[in-house]
């Protein structure tokens, strides 16, 4: 593998213990370069592999609805990677904590992960790093051009990004090699008593309190998830708006809706992906932030698939440029969630207009319960409720009505990013925050024409989503009474 994808956390000579991969955004077997790596140094050192998966009980508003998404999908990787006689074993707690105690206890002599720009995982990376003795490696297998590499700087737009990440593209949009199996499933990580470093990783060890987060094999009661979390984890035990269903998760799910996608309706994004009234987008973002498709694998498929130029480039374009140029910005921009992180000129407008009249103001309850007096923007919280996911052009109105009826850019940008990831499954991603400051703060953007409120930000309202897209249809279908 190219490798501009890794990066060095903590040098050292690999000790004689096994390889452990750290997952953590990239939840998937195949098509994973960290996964890939990792497989790579315990083959050349005759070495087994692990696969480590640290869960922690509160993590950024995330609730029943994505905690069950991820684990049944983790419930996968472990049978793939059984397949391949490669253990997946479960930690819980702080992974600065665990990920050390766990390399130390099973004398681990090599340690990867997987890379994220937003703070905890970074936060992390940092304290894990601070403990260890044995070389740390990061990898970054969820962008196609490595995030450092792709540029070294915030960049100002899309426009400055993208020449950058396609003259990139030759040299890391390439197919992946066939994960190669453990020779046989290490006898270490087979459910008996601990052995220890200090006495030697070969003996047969046990993960203790550390098991399998549903302990499906060894306890009826752990097999419905939707029961053990909140018992286990700290998130609400009820989603009552929530229709399962919507999105299967998992690596095979995935790799479905993207099929589904490619003969389905990849021919026609390019007309219809901003109407929320037609089946024209992907639906591969759930997937996609929780890493159990890789964004490389999608892009090779749509560069293979027989369909018109114009709806290839178009995905392209959202796909590559438009997501990581998110992941640019949380890189090196650690204020990406806070009003400090909008561009200056967004700043010095919305603080001119902080006094404004608002004609409404709602409380983030009635904003959450879809209680506005706009139809649209209620039938697109009701569409967030029940599904998990609202349709990208959605989102852009949605945000922009947010800071229209909050009493300052502090509270909408707070309210949306609430909202975002209590309920979106892919909420909790650059993706998201850069999508709520481009609506909110004028990321990415530019200056427009100055009005109330707004001041010099772009503007939406009702009337012009009209003249977009069929908004009674649009609004029937997630509001049976209106």
């Amino acid at each position: 593998m190219n490798p501009k994808r890794i990066r060095t956390l903590e040098p050292g000579e690999p000790e004689s213990g096994p390889v452990a991969y750290w997952m953590s955004r990239d939840q998937r077997v195949e098509d994973n370069w960290a996964l890939l790596f990792a497989r790579g140094i315990a083959e050349g050192a005759g070495v087994p592999l692990v696969v480590i998966f640290c869960i922690v009980d509160e993590f950024l508003g995330a609730g029943l609805r994505q905690y069950q998404f991820m684990l049944e999908g983790l419930q996968e990787v472990k049978r793939s990677l059984s397949l391949k006689n490669i253990p997946l074993m479960f930690l819980r707690g702080s992974p600065g904590e665990e990920i050390p105690s766990f390399s130390d206890k099973y004398g681990i002599g090599t340690l990867v992960t997987d890379f994220s720009p937003l703070r905890p995982k970074r936060e992390w990376t940092e304290k894990t790093a601070l403990k260890l003795e044995i070389p740390f490696y990061e990898v970054d297998a969820h962008n196609i051009v490595p995030c450092w590499v792709a540029s070294g700087k915030q960049e100002y737009a899309a426009y400055t990004f993208r020449p950058k990440v396609n003259a990139l593209l030759p040299e890391f949009l390439v197919e992946f090699p066939e994960l190669e199996p453990n020779s046989e499933f290490p006898e270490t990580f087979a459910g008996k008593k601990a052995g220890g470093k200090k006495e030697g990783w070969e003996k047969r060890g046990d993960a203790g309190e550390k098991i399998d987060v549903n302990e499906a094999e060894e306890s009826p009661r752990g097999r419905n998830t939707e029961e053990l979390l909140p018992e286990r984890l700290k998130v609400e035990d009820a989603d009552p708006y929530f229709e399962p269903g919507h999105f299967v998760p998992g690596e095979s799910a995935a790799l479905e809706v993207l099929e589904t996608f490619l003969t389905e309706r990849l021919d026609s994004y390019s007309a219809l992906h901003n109407d929320p009234t037609k089946d024209g987008s992907s639906d591969l973002s759930p997937y996609l932030h929780f890493g159990q498709v890789s964004a490389q694998r999608v892009a090779l498929e749509v560069e293979k698939a027989r369909v018109g130029e114009d709806s290839k480039a178009a995905f392209l374009e959202q796909l590559i440029v438009r997501r990581e140029l998110t992941d640019n910005f949380c890189y090196y921009n650690q204020a990406y969630d806070s009003f400090e992180s909008f561009p200056a000129w967004a700043k010095e407008t919305l603080n001119v207009h902080r006094q404004d009249r608002r004609e409404y103001l709602y409380t983030r309850e009635e904003l959450e319960f879809a209680k506005t007096h706009d139809p649209l923007w209620n039938a697109s919280q009701v569409q967030l409720l029940s599904t998990g996911k609202m349709h990208g052009y959605m989102r852009m109105y949605w945000a922009k009505k947010i800071i229209e009826w909050s009493e300052s850019p502090e509270k909408a940008l707070k309210t949306a990013i609430y909202l975002n990831d209590r309920y979106e499954l892919d909420g909790r991603d650059p993706n998201g925050y850069v999508g709520i400051l481009w609506s909110i703060g004028g990321l990415h953007d530019r200056a427009w024409r100055e009005r109330e409120v707004f001041g010099k930000l772009r503007y939406m309202n009702y009337s012009g989503a009209r003249r977009k897209f069929d908004v009674d249809a649009y609004v029937a279908r997630y509001l049976s009474d209106e």
